[in-house]
């Protein structure tokens, strides 16, 4: 077998950075292209060399974002737009040798086709469930919860299903994603499932959960597509006379306007942003963590609080079913269903020892997880499969 080499092409870091680093390890990294500035990128431990960065429209995007002046009107679209596309055609005109051109979805179309006439492989990655379908479910919640969904822009899911049909394959990270581009009409024979690792390094189970309460978690951002109005129902409805509901993330506009609308608890709370050195703490002495999302990806978060010795409670639709057995190490639900989630923190609550079981079922299952060396080399693999 020959020695093949890949340029991956990202708009930020997400996971492909961690990729670049296992295949800087194994001699296969060529070059990664990023739309982040350097200065983001020097605890990444890539070489100057191989590594080219893009900068001029994704870091004004990020900084007013964090600022909160980007909204999500037309200039949000029209700046996200730009700043994939000028990255796409950079890397076409600055593409290296390479066997393997590997671009997460958006940014990868032009610089694919280039990488395909030149006799390389392109493979498009998506991290989430086909955009067409993302877009579809989105809507249905919004309108579930009487607001507008702008939606994503058109011109992003054209781009993002001509990457599918230019590509010779598509990753995705969980079960889930995969199903969802079985159900837009993608042939199985163009799909990988390549799960995400997880780096738990930072993640121990350093306390234990007040046994005279009950603590509930959630972890992400605080919109419609985590879920949260149904937690926050499935809440009210569970009973224990000292539950408490702990809510950790950023709030999206749309949130705020129904939290505003509707009664809470005075037993919830909105703590923020929350440092990963202290999420650990948190999700130690909580009794059990709730991700209700109706779209994901893969939700690191999940196994992170498995790595603390807390039970979840996720749906199928997070990438659960590839990280733990339901009724394990914790259930996987339906999405939109408050009574099943209800159900579940229910037989916590009144079955301590249980939920110490699958406490202690959850430390155990993440040691069978696979880190980003496994993830690389899974990778690594399914590139030499496609170049041979």
């Amino acid at each position: 077998m020959r020695h093949i080499t890949a340029t991956l092409v990202c708009i930020g870091k997400f996971h492909l950075f961690a990729l670049a680093r296992e295949l800087l390890k194994m001699g296969m990294l060529e070059r990664i292209f990023s739309g982040y500035p350097s200065w983001k990128l020097q605890d990444e431990d890539i070489p100057a060399e191989r590594l080219e960065t893009f900068p001029w429209l994704q870091t004004p995007y990020m900084a007013l974002s964090k600022w909160g002046l980007l909204g999500d009107g037309r200039f949000q679209r029209e700046l996200a737009w730009h700043a994939h596309e000028t990255l796409d055609r950079h890397v076409t005109k600055n593409l290296p040798e390479s066997d393997v051109l590997f671009a997460l979805s958006s940014s990868g179309l032009t610089c694919g086709r280039e990488a395909q006439r030149r006799g390389a492989k392109y493979i498009c990655d998506r991290a989430s469930s086909h955009i067409r379908y993302q877009d579809a479910i989105s809507r249905e919640e919004f309108e579930r919860w009487g607001e507008t969904f702008v939606g994503i822009d058109p011109r992003v899911i054209a781009k993002e299903e001509s990457e599918y049909e230019a590509a010779d394959i598509v990753t995705v990270p969980s079960t889930f994603t995969y199903r969802s581009f079985l159900e837009m009409g993608v042939p199985e024979s163009k799909l990988r499932k390549v799960p995400y690792g997880v780096d738990l390094r930072r993640f121990e189970k350093v306390a234990d959960p007040d046994q005279e309460a009950f603590d509930v978690l959630f972890v992400g951002q605080v919109a419609f597509r985590k879920g949260l109005p149904d937690l926050i129902e499935a809440f009210r409805l569970f009973k224990h006379p000292k539950k408490h509901l702990r809510i950790v993330g950023g709030m999206r506009p749309e949130m705020a306007r129904y939290l505003k609308d509707h009664r809470v608890s005075d037993h919830v709370e909105f703590l923020g942003h929350i440092h990963q050195p202290e999420l650990k703490h948190i999700m130690s002495r909580s009794h059990v963590m709730v991700l209700p999302s109706i779209e994901e990806g893969l939700a690191y978060v999940q196994a992170q609080a498995l790595a603390c010795g807390c039970p979840v409670i996720g749906t199928w639709h997070t990438g659960a079913e590839d990280l733990f057995t339901d009724g394990k190490e914790g259930f996987i639900i339906p999405i939109r269903d408050p009574r099943a989630i209800a159900d579940r923190l229910q037989l916590f609550a009144d079955d301590p020892q249980r939920r110490a079981a699958m406490s202690e079922a959850a430390l155990q299952r993440v040691k069978q997880l696979g880190g980003w060396t496994e993830y690389g080399n899974q990778m690594a693999n399914v590139m030499k499969d496609l170049v041979e």
